[in-house]
């Protein structure tokens, strides 16, 4: 079972060499994620954008623009079409966003007619996330993309999270439906949606995984809390997967991880053809590198 970051890095390296796409790549922390992640062979890379920008940033970074193809496009929107072109005449495995905002990312990735959306599914947000105090990786859902995710669009972000989970190693994960209390209250709709997800995963909907809700996020990843709650899951203390009720849940665990507690951070966004490596402009060039990992782990 993968556990770090950089088991999943290890993991990269013995597996075929994807082929990434970079979307608009003049922003240092991509060029300089992408330099290393093309360095290692973890991935072949080409970059669409200013080539003169492009060049000139990778120089400064200490990242030879020779490493990787370049495709000279200075208009953003054109450049970002090109990166997702390539990847749907299946010339890259997968997508990366560099310097452009996240919603014309989303809007060219589920273009109907030119996107890599897939018939029926929705996008959703999905990160890996290593905390010191804990002893494995975290998976969770959405910090970025679905603001208030209702049941039907709940029980498809939890299957992205079980695949990128079995994609780690881990045959039958644990999955938390996190909610502010432990007890379903028909007023309290999270927790509601819970108690149906954890139905479900009983009698086989959801197949292949331990699901259980509605738990607090100290219940999820402490069996002493649990058991001075009274709490008793199977669940509990062990979770792989943290299902967030909605976007200001997970945006602010995401965040707190990254920022307070020293944590580690890998995203993409699933539900598309391809992984869709999808971080933040201010993400360091650590989150990065580990997201294209994770890009190129979930596109074998």
């Amino acid at each position: 079972m993968i556990t770090t970051l950089d088991q999943v890095v290890e993991h990269i390296k013995g597996q075929k060499q994807r082929r990434l796409a970079v979307a608009c790549g003049e922003d240092p922390h991509t060029i300089a994620a992408v330099g290393r992640a093309v360095k290692e062979k973890l991935v072949s890379a080409v970059l669409t954008g200013d080539k003169s920008k492009i060049e000139a940033v990778a120089r400064e970074n200490k990242v030879d623009p020779a490493s990787f193809e370049i495709v000279d496009e200075p208009d953003t929107k054109n450049a970002l079409g090109l990166a997702v072109s390539r990847v749907k005449a299946g010339q890259s495995d997968f997508l990366m966003k560099g310097l452009v905002d996240s919603s014309l990312y989303i809007k060219a990735i589920i273009d109907k007619e030119k996107g890599l959306l897939r018939p029926g599914k929705l996008l959703s947000h999905v990160s890996i996330i290593q905390v010191p105090t804990r002893r494995k990786l975290i998976v969770c859902a959405d910090a970025a993309v679905i603001p208030y995710p209702d049941l039907e669009a709940k029980v498809q972000i939890l299957e992205y999270c079980l695949a990128v989970s079995r994609r780690l190693g881990i045959e039958k994960p644990k999955a938390a439906i996190i909610c502010a209390v432990e007890k379903v209250n028909p007023k309290m709709v999270p927790t509601t949606d819970a108690a149906i997800l954890s139905k479900m995963a009983e009698r086989g909907q959801i197949k292949n995984a331990i699901v259980d809700g509605p738990l607090a996020l100290d219940v999820a990843v402490s069996a002493e809390s649990a058991e001075i709650k009274g709490v008793r899951s199977p669940v509990a203390g062990e979770a792989d997967v943290l299902l967030f009720p909605n976007i200001e849940t997970g945006n602010v665990f995401f965040k707190t991880c990254s920022y307070l507690a020293g944590g580690i951070t890998a995203a993409l966004v699933a539900g598309a053809d391809c992984p869709c490596v999808l971080t933040s402009r201010s993400d360091s060039e650590d989150s990065k590198y580990y997201s294209i990992a994770l890009g190129a782990l979930t596109s074998c």
